[in-house]
């Protein structure tokens, strides 16, 4: 009895043992991983946009968190290709904002460019702008201290980017593109141009011509010295 015990337990002990080294000896699948790109954008590659609407601090039609519109005002080229087209829309978003206020302040807010929108994809961009009205000038300095205690009803300039104000965001990564099968961007090899020689005849013109020059100049300063140095007669008297 004691030698049957003794023999399942040593069965027992020795499963795991055994199940470890068939797990370890399973070899493990490799996956084809996906084909990278060949040709992409480069990240950090300069956007123009411009704004398609108005965004101001004046009253209370914008707040922080809402977004606005733009639209890339020229197309992005990579070489020859167009990647991103003049007009794809681009969203903005306010990340901060004050109305202007009294004794001058001016309404100020924060901006970010977040993306455009093309081929039914987002693709991120950066951007931060700072929009500012005009601060307090010296006149309205002297009219909050005359005013007193009517000081508060001297106020700032709204902050506002109008319609059309241009802003450059850049590509925050590396955009995958599809170039035309049987297109490439090697680079279009510069042709060197030739200068025509300066013919015999010509430079010894020119090397005459500054020698007549220099021989007519030489003359009229040896003229103006004669009449310099011609003597003066005495005066009879």
């Amino acid at each position: 009895m004691r030698i049957l015990l003794l023999a399942a337990a040593t069965a027992v002990v020795g499963m795991p043992a055994m199940a470890q080294v068939n797990q370890s000896a399973v070899p493990v699948q490799a996956l084809r991983a996906p084909p990278q790109p060949k040709t992409v954008l480069p990240a950090g590659t300069e956007i123009p946009l411009k704004m398609t609407q108005d965004v101001t601090t004046k009253g209370r039609g914008w707040e922080e968190g809402d977004q606005f519109n733009l639209a890339v005002a020229a197309p992005v080229m990579l070489g020859d290709f167009v990647v991103i087209p003049a007009g794809t829309k681009g969203v903005g978003r306010i990340t901060w904002l004050t109305s202007r206020g009294a004794f001058g302040k001016s309404g100020k807010m924060d901006i970010e460019l977040e993306y455009l929108e093309l081929s039914g994809r987002r693709i991120n961009i950066d951007g931060t702008y700072r929009q500012e009205g005009d601060g307090a000038t010296l006149a309205t300095v002297g009219g909050v201290i005359v005013a007193g205690l009517f000081a508060g009803f001297i106020t700032g300039k709204s902050g506002t980017i109008p319609q059309g104000r241009e802003l450059t965001a850049t590509l925050e990564s590396d955009l995958p593109v599809a170039l035309p099968e049987g297109a490439n961007l090697a680079p279009v090899p510069v042709q060197a141009t030739s200068v025509a020689p300066v013919e015999a005849s010509d430079e010894a013109e020119l090397v005459t011509e500054a020698a007549e020059s220099v021989s007519t100049e030489v003359a009229e300063i040896d003229d103006s010295n004669a009449a310099v140095e011609e003597p003066v007669e005495p005066n009879p008297e």
